[in-house]
């Protein structure tokens, strides 16, 4: 009986939620017959008749929108890509932190991260923009044996410079997503039952080996899935590069929906670009996360 009713509330659950799709999807349609616009992507060919600031991959006015949009996809994974790399080993430093028996570095962690994760991403990114960076002097200061400089027009190390705007991107995501993957990696951390802890101290090893040859290996099957999820929050958080002026897909995408009036298909290009981009770092994941369980097998 129980089953039955179960069957009855998924049946109707099914049909009001193919009952909204349908509504949304004919208001679509009969919205593009009445402007005589209909789906089109030619627009793409077109001249994107606008300037990017920064860019990896030559590019002018004159070259068309889907070229642009390209540039846009590049430079948003310059941020996801090294964010990520960023934030796992702050994250892994911050919760082994968290886990420290010395009181001063582990309440340096668990400050910055009840800290980072109580105050918006936004205002981080602003934080970092406007008041670190923009407000740095505009004379290049010499750091690391004069290897780079770095001033309130961007930073430069080893002949690669690197914009303001993506500085202050890269680390307020860094900086964000590293204090939820501590909280992730101290929890898989504390996971370990605490005989093995003891084990590794009766046999004489220290902290520092114990924790990388005993507790980590045993913490990775609890920690590998939340960090996936952290991985996918920074991708999707990179979009708002466009708070703080950095040519992002994003960015580069508001502004070609604005000049072409093509919203549905901008949206589109958008949806598509990160949901293959959640995919790749999902599939990835998973393959970790299988290696991890076959390894503590």
């Amino acid at each position: 009986m129980k089953k039955r009713n179960l069957y009855v509330l998924e049946l109707i659950i099914g049909i009001i939620i193919i009952s909204i799709a349908g509504i949304l999807i004919n208001n679509l349609i009969i919205n593009l017959i009445r402007t005589n616009m209909g789906l089109s992507y030619s627009w793409l060919m077109q001249p994107a008749g606008f300037a990017i600031s920064e860019y990896l991959i030559p590019f002018k006015p004159s070259d068309n929108y889907s070229f642009a949009l390209i540039v846009g996809w590049i430079n948003s994974l310059r941020v996801i890509v090294f964010g990520l790399i960023l934030s796992t080993f702050l994250g892994l430093f911050a919760g082994i932190s968290m886990t420290s028996k010395n009181l001063i570095l582990s309440n340096i962690a668990k400050l910055y991260i009840g800290l980072i994760r109580q105050v918006p991403l936004l205002i981080q990114l602003m934080f970092w923009y406007f008041v670190v960076f923009l407000g740095l002097s505009e004379k290049p200061h010499d750091f690391l044996w004069s290897l780079g400089n770095i001033s309130n027009k961007g930073f430069q190390l080893l002949g690669i410079k690197l914009s303001v705007e993506y500085c202050a991107l890269l680390i307020g995501l860094s900086v964000y997503s590293g204090a939820s993957i501590a909280e992730v990696i101290r929890g898989g951390i504390k996971s370990v039952s605490q005989g093995q802890w003891e084990a590794f101290r009766s046999l004489g090893l220290t902290e520092t080996i114990g924790l990388r040859r005993v507790i980590i290996p045993q913490a990775l099957p609890a920690i590998v899935p939340g960090i996936t999820s952290q991985y996918l929050n920074l991708a999707k958080n990179s979009t708002l590069a466009i708070a703080i002026g950095y040519a992002d897909i994003y960015a580069i995408s508001d502004t070609t929906i604005t000049q072409t009036g093509r919203a549905i298909e901008g949206f589109s290009i958008l949806l598509i670009s990160f949901l293959l981009l959640n995919l790749v770092i999902s599939k990835a994941m998973e393959r970790v996360n299988t290696a991890v369980n076959h390894y503590k097998k």
